[in-house]
């Protein structure tokens, strides 16, 4: 088995890389890393005696999914897991727009190319997996993640419309929801001291097993840990909106 990885070298992603490897499936792993991609192969190619192709590539840049594909021409793989993704804290109006668009790139349109090129692909051959990353901050406006949720609705939406329209083939279209987990998140994304981010946190090996539990089980969409599936739940209730607009922008304070 083959499985594609993006965002691979930390936290959710480094995970889903690790278990697979552990499984003896072979992995393309693709991230912005170099050294750490590197690391990683050596690492795993040892361990686990699985063959390991590596892509540094930062898929928040216009084309690169193009790249990432024209690399990997008659290459089949069984499963892809868009993973990478970035975020950006704070007021929107006071927020960098190159950083809000180059998040848009990485969390949308990147997903989609690759979602639309591994799924024509698989449907060749009457098989394969496609997990999708989201969030629990798919099912509402989030004031201060403005563009991050939008993009994460995006994902959720628009992996459970393909997974509907694919309903009848042997591929699978599913939807990852995480809420707060413990990563380089919060960091990366200028939000280090918003305790929503990093408090009663889950792990990202716990979140990866859920993903890979929940491919094998063939689920559409899973929201993960119980208060994020009630806020998921109250939040898509369409007299609940305004009140998780509000609870969301109290919580990310």
């Amino acid at each position: 088995m083959l499985v594609l990885i993006t965002g691979a070298t930390s936290g959710i992603g480094y995970e889903f890389s690790l278990n697979y490897a552990k499984n003896n499936s072979d992995l393309i792993l693709v991230a912005r890393n170099n050294k750490r991609l590197n690391e990683i192969k050596m690492n795993f190619e040892r361990k686990y005696n699985i063959n390991v192709k590596i892509f540094c590539i930062d898929l928040s840049l216009t084309g690169a999914s193009k790249k990432l594909v024209a690399g990997l021409k008659n290459i089949k793989v069984d499963i892809l897991i868009n993973n990478a993704g970035i975020g950006e804290y704070g007021a929107f109006i006071h927020s960098d727009i190159e950083k809000l668009t180059a998040m848009i790139n990485l969390n949308t349109t990147t997903l989609t190319e690759l979602t639309h090129y591994f799924s024509k692909q698989m449907l060749q051959n009457n098989t394969g997996k496609i997990l999708n990353i989201a969030s629990t901050a798919s099912f509402q406006a989030v004031p201060t993640f403005a563009v991050y949720a939008a993009t994460k609705a995006y994902v959720l939406n628009f992996s459970e419309a393909i997974n509907y329209e694919l309903r009848d083939t042997g591929v699978q279209v599913s939807t990852l929801c995480p809420g707060p987990t413990s990563t380089n998140f919060h960091i990366s994304s200028n939000a280090i001291d918003n305790k929503h981010l990093t408090q009663d946190t889950l792990s990202a090996q716990e979140v990866a097993k859920m993903g890979i539990a929940q491919l094998e089980n063939n689920k559409m969409t899973v929201v993960v840990g119980l208060k994020n599936k009630l806020l998921a739940f109250t939040s898509s209730v369409n007299p609940f909106r305004k009140l998780a607009l509000i609870i969301s922008a109290n919580i990310m304070k």
